[in-house]
Parts: structure tokens; C-alpha cells; sequence
């Protein structure tokens, strides 16, 4: 009778977690707005000819306003920015002094990008990926969201909360390939000033229009 309990009390508890995993995603849909938050990525390639797979640790801050505005700058090992304006998604590679600009709505599509920023709540955030309860690890609740498009490279992403806050992002793509991003001192807030988004090409640099 004890075992059972304790099994029955296990299944339970398991039921709350996932669903304060989709809970917290839905209050952060709803309040976070706006927001910026310092970040650790982690790459890790699979394995491949017998050969283990490589990881790459980046870090740098991050900044978002809903809807379908970011930017990510990448301080270490190599600097970087990346910034969606809501039209034009840049990428500015400051060592081949290069920009690649695309336009937004064909460059992101279901990607994790479009998860965090491009939905307006959580009906138009389900309109391009399933979302599903998680089992909660390290510390955290987690959604797995699965895109309903088949057509991009992504395959699931995982989002992970502390409470309500949103502490991590694990993104796998169809190659195999495996991306953590963890936020650190993420401040929710209504609004960021407009320039925050705001790109342009450094003088002399190359500009790719793919």
C-alpha cells in the first residue's frame, strides 16, 4: 500500500510540474513584452566517422520586444550581432568586417527566435509549434515545442523556466546538432527604446543580400 502511494504521489507531482512548465510559458507570453538577459550558448556537434562529438561555449546579452524584435550579441570567443528589426534580420560578423541582411519573415519561420519574440501571445504561438508538457530537469520546468512546419532545419526546442522566468533554451536541428542556451539576469520590462533594434551596416563593410 506504501509503494503505491509513493507511486501514485510521484505520477502526480510529475503532472504538476509539466504543467507549471506550460503555465510559466503562458504568464511569460503574457508579461514579458519586452526584455534583456546576459547568455551562455553551448554547441555540441554529433558524432560523426567514430569521432566524438565537439562543443563551443559562446557568450554574450540578449535583448527581445514582441513582436518579431531581437538582438543577440555575441562577445566571446568571436563578436557577433545579430538583430531582427521586424522587417530585416541582420548578421554583422565583426572580424570579416561582413553583413548578411535577409528579410525577416523568409529567414526565421519556426525557428527559436520566432518562439521567444515573433508570437503576440500563446494561440498565435501555437499556430506554429505544438507545445507539449516536459519531464522537469536540472532545476527547471520545461515545454517542448515541436515545430508544425517540416520544411526548416529545426527539429524541437525545449524552453526551459525557473518559476516564471525563463532560464534556458535547448534547441536540436536536423543535422543533430544540439544548442543550450542558458539567461542569466533576465529583466522583464513593457518596453525597450526603439534604437535598441535598430542596425546599420558599419561603413566599409560588406553587405550580403543572399
Amino acid at each position: 500500500m506504501k509503494k503505491l502511494f509513493t507511486t501514485i504521489l510521484i505520477a502526480v507531482s510529475a503532472q504538476l510540474a509539466s504543467a507549471a512548465g506550460l503555465e510559466s510559458l503562458e504568464l511569460f507570453m503574457a508579461q514579458a513584452q519586452a526584455g534583456q538577459a546576459d547568455f551562455t550558448q553551448v554547441v555540441t556537434s554529433p558524432a560523426k566517422d567514430g569521432k566524438a562529438g565537439r562543443s563551443k561555449t559562446s557568450s554574450g546579452t540578449f535583448a527581445f520586444q514582441r513582436p518579431g524584435r531581437f538582438k543577440f550579441v555575441y562577445q566571446k570567443p568571436f563578436e557577433q550581432t545579430i538583430v531582427a528589426d521586424g522587417q530585416t534580420l541582420w548578421l554583422y560578423d565583426v572580424d570579416l568586417n561582413q553583413v548578411t541582411q535577409r528579410a525577416q519573415a523568409q529567414a526565421l519561420g519556426s525557428t527559436p527566435a520566432a518562439l521567444l519574440t515573433s508570437a503576440a501571445d500563446l494561440k498565435a504561438l501555437r499556430a506554429e509549434f505544438t507545445l507539449e508538457s516536459a519531464p522537469a530537469e536540472d532545476g527547471l520546468e520545461w515545454v517542448l515545442a515541436l515545430p508544425k512546419s517540416k520544411d526548416g532545419a529545426l527539429q524541437r526546442v525545449r524552453v526551459g523556466f525557473s518559476g516564471e522566468q525563463l532560464a534556458a533554451l535547448d534547441i536540436l536541428d536536423s543535422f543533430g546538432q544540439r544548442s543550450l542556451i542558458r539567461f542569466t539576469q533576465l529583466q522583464a520590462v513593457k518596453t525597450l527604446p526603439a534604437d535598441t533594434f535598430r542596425f546599420q551596416p558599419p561603413a566599409g563593410a560588406d553587405v550580403l543580400k543572399p
